[in-house]
């Protein structure tokens, strides 16, 4: 178990002062113990330096040909990163850039059947449309909308978050709130939603939990294919008091079958491997979901469970990966998602302990061996792009949010 991540020797808390940047010989305790503004601005360099890498690597040494269109490996994640970029710096070359990269994407997924904002066409027009309204250009904006409204749910499209029913529903609030209210209409969310819930019943006859899915036979509880991915999105949807009660439900009993350690089961039929510690499976993603229960519903039990949830990534989440899904940059984000909940500069510090250790050692660490820099090096969910976008997120930690999940 001890081979997926590093042990994490960083002290609990250390406190910013100059003193201690100016006495401490090693780069990362000196990063470590800088006050925010100074190492906000290193992150600021890192990033920035870091996406001209990857802009280079995925667009400019490929010829501007896209193999791969996902968000998840593909061309999207390095639009949404440049999109990300010029929402930070205000650079108009890196919302050509996004709008270029999104296009081609588009013409490469003309055939595509999947339909999610991770993994399909809904990513593509969604983030084509923010593009186009930033850029003023209202023609294209309405070419992409036009585009997102012809998607077409499959009969047989599974509900998890990657490929499924909810991934769609996503890209809706995505667009809902970076458009505008209403720019996807309820009634057309309200039928999916419907269909979500219909089918988390009916598999749950089976169990003890109110609601319940299937991702290839297999009954999922994180964030990528399972149910904390599902309950997430539902809870930033209108939801009558019966369907409230049954995510309620669900986040409890979760909570009721956690490990005795703290961390969560990959699945229903994995209940006796307490081994990952991912954003897709385990505590890192089901903790970003017990914050936005403990957000939307208030209770207690919800906010205890989040920072029970967030030990575990302390102790285990410094994973010898560096991307978004399952690395050390999407397990920074329960730090940053529990900073928010409880506004505790123990949790800033502690996404900043990650943050500081990717900042001084992913390189090095990755030419050596001792870290995997992902199957897709450049790529926003398992590569540097994962990396870039949190040193992004790292300016304003207030602001921060994990990429295809928090809006």
């Amino acid at each position: 178990m001890g081979d997926r991540f590093f042990p994490n020797s960083m002290p609990d808390f250390v406190p910013e002062t100059a003193a201690a940047v100016e006495s401490s010989g090693d780069s990362f305790l000196k990063d470590l113990s800088m006050p925010y503004p100074i190492i906000s601005e290193r992150f600021k360099r890192a990033a920035l330096d870091l996406k001209e890498a990857i802009v280079l690597e995925t667009w400019g040494v490929t010829g501007q040909r896209v193999r791969d269109f996902t968000l998840y490996s593909g061309a999207l994640g390095t639009a949404l990163l440049l999109l990300k970029a010029h929402e930070v710096t205000s650079n108009h070359i890196d919302l050509s850039l996004c709008a270029q990269i999104v296009k081609a994407c588009d013409q490469a997924s003309s055939m595509s059947t999947d339909v999610t904002f991770i993994c399909g066409r809904a990513g593509i027009c969604a983030i084509g449309a923010v593009a186009a309204k930033r850029a003023g250009d209202e023609q294209l904006l309405s070419y992409y909308l036009g585009e997102f409204n012809e998607i077409k749910l499959p009969s047989n499209l599974p509900d998890e978050l990657l490929y499924g029913r909810v991934g769609f529903l996503w890209a809706c609030l995505f667009l809902n709130k970076y458009i505008g209210a209403g720019t996807i209409a309820s009634v057309h969310t309200r039928a999916v939603v419907e269909e979500v819930i219909r089918r988390g019943r009916a598999l749950a006859k089976r169990g003890g939990s109110p609601l319940m899915f299937e991702w290839y036979g297999e009954r999922y509880w994180g964030a990528a294919h399972g149910l904390a991915g599902i309950l997430h999105v539902l809870m930033d949807m209108e939801l009558k008091p019966d369907e409230i009660e049954d995510v309620k439900g669900t986040i409890r009993y979760m909570i009721q079958n956690r490990f005795p350690s703290g961390n969560y089961p990959s699945s229903e039929e994995d209940r006796n491997r307490d081994i990952l510690v991912h954003w897709c499976h385990g505590a890192p993603g089901i903790a970003l979901t017990l914050v936005k229960a403990a957000q939307v519903f208030g209770e207690k039990e919800f906010v205890e469970a989040a920072v029970e949830a967030g030990e575990v990534v302390w102790r285990r989440g410094l994973l010898k990966r560096v991307g978004i899904c399952h690395g050390i940059s999407g397990n920074s984000y329960v730090f940053l998602s529990l900073y928010q909940l409880t506004r505790k500069v123990e949790y800033l510090y502690r996404t900043k302990a990650f943050a500081c250790f990717l900042l001084d050692r992913a390189h090095r660490l990755i030419a050596e061996g001792e870290m995997h820099g992902g199957d897709s090096r450049q790529s926003l969910f398992e590569g540097l792009g994962g990396m870039a976008y949190l040193f992004l997120d790292m300016i304003v930690p207030a602001m921060a949010r994990f990429p295809g999940y928090d809006l």
